[in-house]
């Protein structure tokens, strides 16, 4: 596993951070009234709070539900996330049967359980209702080199989801090194992710545009040699236009404009829903979300 990088002809670049930079610090230059729009249908509209309650999440589908009615101009998101016990709520509550119901699985967001447990929860995610599925890698298996234990793990859960996406969260901040991003990135798409993800949320770093640049570079690669367009997904601590638009500007220019739908691309936030409401209707004071 380790020498997926040649099978994909994919080497870490020199300057990567300086590569970034330039591209993060010319993202204004993309924000425009069509592009915010753009943004916002990437949204997975997300909450992963310990005390989370069903009232809580029919709070967060009824404001999602009547944003058409306040806000005419404010596009679908592409998805809610949410803990596997909501997702029949969200199914039955929410009124636009376009926007994909998102759940966390395999013991989010540790990992740290039985292979054939987090199986049975993902098949009950599915069988609840969800589209989507969110798993954790094992990160602890994968610093520990166990990169077949990784591969085999990501295959068999993407068994149980089957023609549902499998988002592979590779928790990139605690992988260490570049290397080890773009190593996680190849070895979850080779695996059958259908999209790769930075991170829970729940350690830090988060997302880093480095992390991004490197897994949208490991993307590339991927769909250069197999003809597979793997999606990407930041999240964690995502929550300004500047960040937002940072991101979409390393996908558009590693990726391309392709790339640039939610089927391809999403990110993960919950306060960033509400930022870019302000932008569009260029209002600083709406707080609806």
């Amino acid at each position: 596993m380790e020498h997926l990088s040649e099978k994909y002809n994919i080497e870490l670049e020199e300057g990567i951070e300086q590569k970034v930079k330039v591209i993060a610090n010319n993202c204004h230059l993309l924000v425009t009234d069509e592009s915010l729009k753009q943004v916002f249908k990437c949204l997975d509209l997300t909450s992963l709070n310990t005390a989370d309650t069903r009232y809580d999440i029919s709070s967060v589908l009824e404001k999602l539900n009547g944003l058409k009615h306040h806000y005419p101009e404010i596009p679908s998101v592409a998805a809610v996330c949410f803990y596997p016990p909501f997702v029949e709520i969200a199914k039955n509550e929410i009124e636009n049967k376009n926007i994909c119901v998102a759940s966390v699985g395999a013991n989010f967001p540790t990992s740290q359980t039985f292979l054939n447990v987090k199986k049975t929860e993902c098949k009950e995610i599915i069988h609840r209702g969800a589209d989507e599925v969110d798993i954790v890698i094992p990160v602890h298996e994968f610093l520990a080199g166990n990169y077949e234990i990784v591969y085999n793990e990501i295959k068999e859960l993407k068994e149980v989801v089957g023609n549902k996406k499998l988002k592979v969260i590779l928790e990139t901040g605690l992988l260490n090194d570049y290397k080890n991003i773009q190593l996680a990135s190849l070895i979850a798409m080779e695996a059958g992710a259908d999209f790769i993800k930075t991170s829970t949320g729940k350690e830090k770093p988060a997302a880093t545009f480095d992390a991004v640049y490197i897994m949208a570079k490991s993307a590339r690669a991927f769909y250069e040699k197999t003809g597979r367009m793997i999606g990407i997904k930041p999240a964690g601590g995502i929550s300004t236009i500047e960040d937002a638009f940072g991101y979409y500007a390393i996908i558009k220019e590693i990726l391309g404009d392709q790339w640039l739908n939610s089927s391809l691309f999403r990110i993960g936030a919950s306060r960033l829903a509400n930022e870019l409401i302000c932008a569009i209707y260029q209002d600083e004071s709406i707080s609806y979300f």
